[in-house]
Parts: C-alpha cells; structure tokens; sequence
C-alpha cells in the first residue's frame, strides 16, 4: 500500500510511516499544497497512491465525481474529524494496520474511514 498525505494532515506522518517500513508522502514533500481537492486526488490517482486526508465532505464527493466519470483512483482513507492533523501516533497505527490488512492497496474506487 502506497500512501499520499493530503495537505491538511502534517508532512510528519508520511516521515514516520516511511520509518516502518510503509511507502508515503506528504502533499507538502511533493510541494503540491497549491492543489486543488481534485488536483491532488488526480495527482494520488497517477502515482498509485491512496489519498488521506481529513476533508470528507469533498472527497466524498469527488469520489462519486470520480464513479460517475468512470475515472478510478488508488482508494481514499478518510481520517475522522475528531482525529486532528496533529494527532500523530493514532493516525500512523490506523495506517499502519490499513497498510498490513490491504498490502496491495485498496480498490479503484474505494473509499474507508480511519
């Protein structure tokens, strides 16, 4: 499972979870805070990366956007609102566990909850 941090969730996930072992990167590392929502879905979609991030409401909308288009993308995990950016430690071991259970990534048009 490959990992792309939307730019709401600190680049020191992506750090720590590359520390385990697990592919990631952060939305601020591939200097893409600029990106529109859809942008930065299109850009996780092209590199086969599933996106994360904190922002349901849009990319739950994207992700139907994306069904209707019939425009897969790699999976996207959505951390609750409760869980903020800072929240470091739980949101790398929901992560990690996501990583071990789905080794081969998530689905074309899959979309979970942390």
């Amino acid at each position: 499972m490959n990992f792309y941090l939307d730019e709401d969730l600190s680049p020191k996930i992506a750090v720590a979870l590359r520390r385990k072992g697990i592919d990631a990167v952060s939305a601020h590392e591939a200097g893409n805070t600029q990106f529109s929502d859809s942008q930065q879905l299109a850009y996780a979609a092209g590199e086969g990366r599933c996106l994360v991030t904190r922002n349901a409401r849009h990319f739950l909308a994207l992700s139907r956007e994306a069904i209707n288009r019939q425009q897969p993308h790699a999976g996207i995990l959505l951390c609750s609102p409760r869980l903020t950016g800072a929240e470091f430690h739980s949101i790398i071991s929901r992560l990690t566990q996501i990583a071990k259970q789905y080794p081969q990534g998530l689905g074309p048009y899959d979309i979970f909850y942390l």
